[in-house]
């Protein structure tokens, strides 16, 4: 796997199928240095089909493609990984359907659901939520204490999620160590990703 610095989480909001790809394409210019396609409401034929095209650009770039939470399609497209929450499939069963080779990450909001995620064999971290975000109404907030607890005893690598934008994304690095951050809104609705990812790259870097 590629550097965690700037990690790309998808969401169509209202953008046709071209200007999705475009999307995904002019950050990965810009700087982004791993795609996750997340699709909620689509069919497993729909989600299947994107994902064979988001792959094509992502390969063309040396990017990896992490799938969320459908191990299916990610084995059927050849992706680099999966990404699970506290909800899907367990860490341990999916490493034993993925074997060693597949990335996989796990979603946690508290030292105690990282340190189990880091024992079953997870390869990262998807952290947060650092702040409220419209994307995810229902995410947990993790507290400071609990960000502070994560960085400082979790070996594997760390990506603050939720919230983060180019304003807070520096503090978010500097204060509690991690090792990228990944956003949704702030590079899938803006009107030129490759810049906004290239901002927020160097807030990263700072």
């Amino acid at each position: 796997m590629k550097e965690y610095g700037l990690y790309l989480v998808t969401d169509q909001f209202d953008l046709t199928e071209e200007q999705f790809l475009n999307v995904i394409e002019q950050s990965i210019i810009g700087g982004v240095s791993i795609v996750q396609i997340r699709e909620k409401h689509s069919t497993t034929r729909d989600f299947l089909s994107l994902a064979l095209k988001v792959k094509k650009i992502t390969d063309s770039y040396d990017v990896p493609l992490i799938v969320n939470d459908r191990i299916d399609v990610a084995m059927a497209v050849g992706a680099a990984g999966v990404h699970l929450g506290q909800d899907d499939m367990p860490c341990k069963i999916a490493r034993k359907i993925l074997g060693s080779d597949v990335t996989i990450g796990i979603s946690a909001h508290t030292y105690k659901e990282a340190l189990k995620a880091q024992n079953d064999g997870a390869d990262y971290l998807g952290v947060g939520a650092i702040e409220a975000t419209s994307t995810k109404k229902d995410a947990n907030i993790a507290s400071p204490e609990e960000l502070t607890k994560i960085n400082e005893r979790i070996e594997i690598p760390k990506v603050a999620i939720g919230g983060v934008k180019k304003s807070n994304a520096n503090k978010i690095v500097n204060d509690y160590g991690f090792d990228g951050i990944a956003v949704v809104s702030a590079i899938m609705k803006s009107n030129n990703p490759r810049k906004a990812a290239m901002k927020l790259l160097a807030e990263v870097n700072k």
